[in-house]
C-alpha cells in the first residue's frame, strides 16, 4: 500500500513539471516579412503610401575636372572701368571747382600809387560772401604774410617801404567754397590816410599786383 502511494505522488509530480514547462516555452510562430518595394531609376520614389521625397539635384552638373577653375562660386558679371559714364565740364580752368564760376581768373594788375612816408598799412577783407578765401602777401618777392585768411572786417600789416618801387603781390592761395578767391584791399600812409582801395577777382594760384613807388624826400 505504502509503494502505491508513493509511485502516485511521482507521478502527479511529473505531470506538474511538464505542464510548467510548456507554460514557460510557448510555441514559436514564424515571422512573415514582404520583399520590399524597388526604388525607379532617375532619383523618384515609386508610388504608394510610403512619402514621396522628390529629387533635389533637378540638372546633372557638367563640371571639366581638367580646367583650371573647374567650379564656379560666384555669377558672372559684366564689370566696367571705374569712372564709366562720369561727365567733366570742361568750363572748369585750374584751381577753379565744379561748383565755382566755371570761369579762370588770371593775374591781375591793381595799378600804382606813390607815397613819400616810411611805411604804408595794407588791409584786406572779402568783400562778397564770406567763404574762406585766403592770400599770400609778398613785398618785392620776399613773403610778408604767408597765410591771410580774410573775413567780412579788415585785416592787415604794415609794411616799410624801400625808395624807389615796391611791388605788392596778392597770391590766391584758395577759392573758398564759391570761386573766384575775392577781396577789396586798402592802403593807408604812416599818417593815416587813405591813399588807395581795389578789388580783386582770382582763381586759385593767380596773383594780383600794386606797385608803391617812394619818392626821396
Amino acid at each position: 500500500m505504502r509503494n502505491s502511494f508513493f509511485l502516485l505522488i511521482v507521478m502527479v509530480c511529473c505531470a506538474l513539471t511538464k505542464v510548467s514547462a510548456q507554460s514557460e516555452f510557448p510555441t514559436p510562430k514564424p515571422l512573415k516579412i514582404e520583399a520590399a518595394k524597388p526604388i525607379e531609376p532617375q532619383g523618384k520614389t515609386s508610388t504608394g503610401n510610403a512619402l514621396n521625397m522628390p529629387s533635389l539635384i533637378k540638372e546633372q552638373p557638367n563640371i571639366d575636372m581638367n580646367s583650371r577653375n573647374p567650379v564656379k562660386m560666384l555669377p558672372d558679371e559684366e564689370l566696367v572701368q571705374a569712372g564709366t559714364g562720369m561727365k567733366i565740364d570742361p568750363r572748369v580752368g585750374p584751381g577753379e571747382r565744379l561748383n565755382g564760376s566755371g570761369q579762370f581768373f588770371a593775374d591781375q594788375y591793381l595799378g600804382d600809387i606813390k607815397s613819400n612816408g616810411k611805411y604804408i598799412g595794407i588791409v584786406c577783407r572779402d568783400h562778397e560772401y564770406v567763404d574762406g578765401d585766403r592770400v599770400k602777401i609778398y613785398m618785392n618777392d620776399m613773403v610778408i604774410e604767408q597765410n591771410l585768411l580774410l573775413t567780412g572786417a579788415f585785416k592787415g600789416i604794415n609794411v616799410d617801404l624801400q625808395d624807389g618801387f615796391n611791388r605788392l603781390d596778392f597770391e590766391a592761395l584758395n577759392h573758398g567754397s564759391s570761386a573766384p578767391n575775392t577781396a577789396q584791399v586798402d592802403v593807408y600812409n604812416d599818417k593815416g590816410e587813405l591813399i588807395y582801395s581795389n578789388k580783386w577777382l582770382l582763381s586759385a594760384g593767380s596773383k594780383a599786383t600794386l606797385i608803391v613807388t617812394k619818392e626821396s624826400m
